[in-house]
């Protein structure tokens, strides 16, 4: 079962993005504040929920949440801050759209640069450790996902309604056949270089 808390008596906000390793959109950041005693049997790491019941929790989180805010780096700053920084950015961001001042951060992960005055602790695989940070997780990945549907409305040869940006091997064709367009990330790897060399 998921801790709903590094601390007692503290006001602490889980952080955790969403998007990193993709080759299209922005990278999405959410911090979450609950209540220090909360409970959530079914809250988890995104990654192992169904999106249906990422998007029920999404709601659910965002009832209960004390406060809670959601951030984006676009893939233009992306390329030029590099996406380790954006996604600390784009958390840094997310904590600066609370409500109520956090006490402390909890970090999903093992990099991050101190926000204003607020001590935080990086905590490796967070997500599937802390209600806050797993919150976090689904926040940033629903939002993203919203995000790339409705990109696929105008760019649907990139299929991202169904791969959201990730590097698949449709995704891959898609820009192979058509090249990239303005939502790519052009400081990564958009194509896997040739296995063998043409004779």
């Amino acid at each position: 079962m998921l801790l709903s808390c590094l601390q007692n008596n503290r006001i602490e906000a889980g952080c955790d993005e969403a998007g990193r390793g993709c080759l299209a959109g922005p990278v999405f950041a959410a911090a979450v504040i609950f209540p220090h005693d909360y409970q959530n049997d079914i809250l988890n790491d995104s990654k192992k929920l169904s999106e249906k019941k990422r998007n029920i929790l999404r709601l659910q989180i965002e009832k209960d949440a004390l406060a809670f805010g959601v951030a984006m780096i676009m893939p233009l700053e992306i390329d030029e801050i590099n996406i380790l920084n954006a996604s600390i950015k784009a958390m840094h961001k997310a904590v600066g759209l609370l409500k109520i001042k956090p006490e402390h951060l909890l970090i999903d992960g093992n990099r991050f640069k101190s926000y204003l005055d607020i001590p935080h602790t990086c905590v490796i695989k967070g997500d599937g450790k802390f209600l806050s940070i797993a919150a976090a997780s689904i926040l940033a990945k629903t939002y993203r996902d919203e995000y790339m549907l409705n990109l696929d409305k105008k760019y649907p040869e990139y299929l991202w309604s169904k791969n959201k940006g990730y590097p698949t091997k449709a995704h891959r064709d898609a820009i192979r056949l058509i090249g990239s367009c303005e939502h790519h990330r052009q400081s990564f790897r958009l194509l896997e270089e040739q296995l063998k060399l043409d004779l």
